[in-house]
């Protein structure tokens, strides 16, 4: 193999790679070698067919073979002697004249990453804003979960609902006149007043009464989840089961006790712990963001291109999906195009602190161990069907670029770790308000994805958060009756089969750290027995 190297600029290398055709003959005489035991052929006995029947019978494919071996061993082999460290997968191409029998000519361009100078962890300095859990606090997401587990009493059959109301509905919902995938739904529960359905739905609900058949005229928004739907006008057949009416329980011990507790104050207890797990991911998010700010401005070197133009193009195709959602999309597009030129230099920087923070972690020993990657893989693996959970592992196990996108999540989150450990943390506490306005404040800041020990740079799996993606304020503390019941010693799935209605839960979701809110995958949501539910 012969070896010139024919660029040499910045990051970029390029070199042109001779394989001889002494070396592309041999690989073949050796392969016609290992199979002629295993040929067969009319006049021979087995195992004594000639070399040269055999490599006439097969001579093409193991040609193919040969030099498909050979550029890769001679692609690994200019990686190994010239020291380099890919960005990205080298780009190969063979000589167009290129005929067996002849040398073989090969063109290798490839990226290199940058030679980071060993980064100091010394001298950080970090503010963590803490906030402190309120009684009220408590009490609110307490006075929440009773709403959720309100009793519901029926109604005389002669009452007229009202706002305030929970009607037990079935309704067949249909678009020019033809009934419409998910459009249809028994026994829905739907309170009028709650906003739960799409604008007009609820309002023309006034009055029914219990066997009441009735059909309503709405329109879709604009900006509805499903495309096929959004604009669009529509009628509901609803036919009127029940009319309900809900008390909410009395805070005491008896109703903490209906969830599996042993008593209102363990309730309290539990909630009180939710709420500073909240609190402390909102605290950690806005350490995170100060720190990737210092390590930001303390380092500046090139980055490869290709990489920078990976990571643009992740952040380029959300804010595209995200523009197809807003209320003017063409306005959204167009601000986005005056602005790409800001999106690129975050990826610039993205890829730069992710090249930084895997240098840091390498040079001072961060690992993800053994027991922790399993961990990973369970827990990856339980979004699956049980058909397919072990397909998935075995997949990961075997393919060391989906193990790496796997690992680079707490890989990162372990290098965030052992650097606030080195730095000197003052605390400072504010409100919740404050700690959510601070972090709104710093919205411009993009999570990077860290380029860990055997990282494949595949970015295709990642939820890039870009500039100017609206970050969505965290609601009031959660008060989940459901996770509540799942530290109850008994009797949680009493607790669990009375959430809260899809659209009340959503507005009461924690706000979880905005690292691991970003690395999990989102799941498609289940179709909703409401199709006129509003998302």
């Amino acid at each position: 193999m012969q070896t010139v190297e024919t660029l040499n600029e910045g990051l970029k290398r390029a070199y042109t790679v001779t394989i001889t055709s002494k070396d592309i003959d041999a690989r073949v005489d050796k392969e016609v070698k290992a199979i002629a035991p295993q040929v067969r052929m009319p006049g021979f006995r087995a195992g004594k067919v000639p070399a040269n029947l055999v490599k006439k019978m097969h001579g093409e494919s193991l040609q193919r073979d040969a030099l498909n071996n050979s550029i890769q061993e001679s692609i690994q082999k200019l990686i190994a002697d010239q020291k380099l460290r890919p960005a990205m997968q080298p780009s190969v191409e063979l000589d167009e004249g290129f005929e067996f029998g002849k040398d073989a000519e090969i063109k290798v361009a490839l990226e290199v990453l940058p030679d980071i100078a060993a980064p100091s962890v010394e001298g950080l300095k970090l503010e963590r804003l803490t906030v402190e859990v309120a009684d009220a606090q408590i009490d609110e997401a307490a006075g929440r979960i009773a709403t959720q587990q309100g009793a519901l009493e029926e109604h005389a059959a002669s009452h007229k609902a009202k706002d305030g109301d929970t009607l037990k509905i079935d309704f067949v919902g249909k678009v020019d006149g033809e009934a419409f995938e998910g459009g249809s739904a028994e026994g829905v529960n739907l309170k009028i007043g709650a906003g739960q359905f799409i604008p007009g739905f609820e309002e023309q609900l006034t009055g029914v009464k219990k066997g009441e058949e009735k059909t309503i005229e709405v329109t879709f928004p604009e900006d509805y989840g499903a495309e096929h739907l959004a604009g669009k006008a529509a009628t509901f057949d609803i036919t009127v089961q029940a009319i309900l009416n809900g008390d909410k329980p009395k805070l005491d011990d008896e109703f903490a006790k209906s969830l599996g507790l042993e008593g209102l104050d363990k309730l309290k207890e539990l909630l009180k712990g939710q709420i500073e797990q909240e609190h402390n991911g909102l605290t950690r998010t806005h350490m995170k963001r100060k720190l990737l700010d210092q390590l930001a401005a303390a380092h500046d070197f090139d980055v490869p291109p290709s990489m920078v133009e990976a990571e643009f193009n992740q952040i380029w195709q959300q804010l595209q999906h995200e523009a197809t959602h807003e209320e003017d999309p063409a306005a959204a597009i167009a601000e986005m195009e005056a602005e790409k030129e800001d999106y690129r230099a975050i990826a610039v920087r993205r890829v730069r602190l992710g090249l930084l923070l895997s240098e840091i972690g390498q040079a001072n020993g961060v690992i993800v161990n053994d027991q922790e990657m399993n961990r990973l893989i369970m827990q990856a693996a339980q979004q699956y069907g049980p058909q397919d959970r072990e397909r998935f592992v075995q997949y990961v196990r075997q393919d060391p670029m989906a193990a790496a996108q796997l690992r680079a999540p707490l890989y990162e989150d372990k290098v965030v770790d052992f650097l606030f450990d080195k730095a000197e943390v003052t605390d400072r506490a504010v409100s919740r308000e404050e700690l959510e306005a601070a972090i709104e404040a710093e919205d411009g800041d993009v999570k990077p994805h860290v380029h860990g020990p055997n990282c494949g740079h595949d970015h295709h799996d990642e939820k890039p958060k870009a500039k100017k993606a609206a970050t969505k304020k965290a609601a009031e503390p959660a008060a989940d009756a459901e996770a509540v019941a799942e530290e109850a010693p008994a009797k949680p799935k009493k607790a669990a089969a009375k959430k809260a209605a899809p659209a009340e839960a959503e507005a009461e979701a924690p706000a979880a750290e905005e690292a691991a809110a970003e690395e999990k995958p989102k799941k498609k949501a289940a179709p909703k027995k409401a199709a006129a539910k509003a998302e």
